[in-house]
């Protein structure tokens, strides 16, 4: 058993195999629907989520890591002699990060014990820091090491992605509602990107087919040449594009790690059908 537990929140959305063979200790977020609670990729998978979104005649909301849940698996965790590295959800779009300093705030005894790594972003960039943070974890390194690491990851990796529509974004209070109603009006696909935790606007393209070049280039123009590369794509209810995608950043970018997944339903819900991620991390091996 790994001395340093990493627990990070279902919006990574990892590949299973990862999470299983690495121990990382997922949180899972929450979906409210039709005054439904249903535990982000536990209770509700992609498919299933897609596929009610497009039936649907009320939309989802959303609801963070609760301090209860946070409180009982750091509890949990120390309990087993572990020290604990938390790594969440940018702080400036959901208030996970906060659960999970409240929840340490009430471990005093434990503060040395407890460290929590805000990622500045989310889904499969996130989950380049999650991943340098398990593979130290599991050939022994402390937490300080961890820690290290996830910052490292944070300070060389990066996303960018395009959504069909801006609106899911502007229902969430995500993007200001100006963008919004431009992109709709000039039939626009902006680039958007994480940038210090905030979703912000890069580029604006004409359409997708672009947009996801754009994306290619920009992603070419962060690498700057670093080696060695990793590069992953999500997406929501759009894996051939998100493969096809990912097949073009391959022969770009030689990448050593490379991998496709699903946004999970909680970001799902608020990126909407379409959307398209591309993330990468360089120069850190």
């Amino acid at each position: 058993m790994n001395k340093v537990a990493i627990v990070t929140d279902s919006t990574a959305y990892l590949p299973e195999d990862l999470v299983k063979d690495l121990g990382i200790v997922v949180l899972p977020l929450s979906i409210i629907w039709d005054n439904e609670s249903l535990r982000d990729g536990v209770d509700i998978l992609p498919d299933d989520f897609y596929r009610r979104l497009a039936e649907a005649k009320t939309m989802p909301t959303t609801s963070q890591v609760t301090v209860g849940a946070m409180d009982t698996m750091f509890r949990y965790l120390l309990d087993q002699g572990r020290d604990v590295l938390g790594i969440f959800v940018s702080s400036k779009i959901s208030g996970t990060f906060e659960s999970a300093v409240a929840a340490a705030a009430a471990l005093p005894e434990s503060a040395e014990r407890i460290g929590l790594h805000d990622s500045l972003t989310t889904i499969v960039d996130m989950g380049w820091q999650v991943l340098a943070a398990a593979r130290l974890a599991n050939a022994g390194a402390s937490l300080a090491e961890c820690t290290k690491a996830a910052a490292q990851a944070r300070d060389n990796s990066g996303v960018l992605f395009v959504v069909e529509t801006l609106e899911f974004l502007r229902r969430g209070g995500r993007i200001g509602g100006a963008q919004a109603l431009l992109g709709t009006a000039l039939s626009i696909k902006p680039v958007l990107a994480m940038l210090d935790g905030s979703i912000v606007s890069v580029e604006k393209v004409r359409t997708k087919a672009k947009a996801l070049d754009r994306m290619v280039e920009l992603v070419g123009e962060r690498i700057g040449g670093r080696t060695p590369v990793r590069v992953a794509t999500a997406h929501a209810n759009s894996e051939a594009e998100a493969l096809s995608l990912l097949d073009t950043a391959k022969a770009k970018f030689s990448p050593i790690e490379t991998y496709c997944r699903p946004l999970s339903p909680v970001i799902g819900a608020h990126v909407g059908p379409g959307t398209i991620a591309l993330t990468y991390l360089a120069g850190v091996e």
